[in-house]
């Protein structure tokens, strides 16, 4: 895992690579801290969501909850606070991983805001994607993250269309691939086969600044 990572760091990342001033900071002022600030959420999440990355699964028992739902169901859970997605993978009556899925069940906001499960099961037990931090990726998922950087702030810092389009390519691939080439296919690749990141292949840099 990147442990000394941080979203300031992946930002520097991507600034290096388009030639630009490193910031100490999302609030240093400069214009791009400010793009930073503005876009990293997004992109950050927006790749986490690409794909099933090993590193975001998680199982969880879920804690019934203490009110009951107002409708035609039993019981209700609390779903975690840090589902990357607002629906779990797999959801299951047993802790057995190998259990049957288990389909008889809602997705509802609680009266306090709160996200939850309503069911008739008596316990319930779900896969899902969670939120991770920055600490928590693995390098080559890192290195993503700052070419989908890198693509995202190319046009907003200096004004190339060719730049915003060359990261692109580089994070994904030409348009016939799908977002589904580029780095991103080799990240994928690593991720569910187990692989030592490799470095990626010699891009040029100096030919696009």
């Amino acid at each position: 895992m990147a442990q000394g990572d941080t979203d300031v760091k992946v930002c520097n990342k991507a600034l290096l690579l388009l030639g630009v001033e490193a910031i100490t900071s999302f609030s240093d002022g400069t214009p791009a801290a400010t793009a930073c600030d503005t876009i990293y959420k997004e992109v950050k999440f927006s790749t986490l969501g690409m794909y099933r990355w090993s590193f975001t699964i998680a199982k969880r028992e879920l804690s019934r909850d203490t009110a009951t739902p107002q409708n035609e169901w039993t019981y209700q859970y609390i779903l975690p606070n840090d589902m990357l997605i607002g629906v779990p993978e797999a959801v299951r009556v047993t802790s057995n991983p190998g259990g049957l899925l288990y389909k008889n069940w809602e997705i509802a906001q609680a009266t306090g805001g709160y996200s939850v499960l309503m069911t008739e099961a008596t316990e319930v037990h779900i896969d899902y994607q969670k939120a991770v931090s920055e600490g928590g990726m693995p390098t080559y998922f890192i290195q993503l993250l700052a070419y989908q950087m890198a693509w995202h702030l190319a046009e907003v810092l200096t004004d190339q269309t060719t730049k915003s389009e060359y990261w692109r390519t580089v994070a994904l691939g030409t348009p016939a691939e799908g977002q589904r080439g580029g780095y991103f296919r080799q990240a994928a690749s690593i991720d569910s086969g187990g692989q030592t990141p490799s470095v990626v292949g010699d891009y040029l840099l100096t030919d696009i600044r």
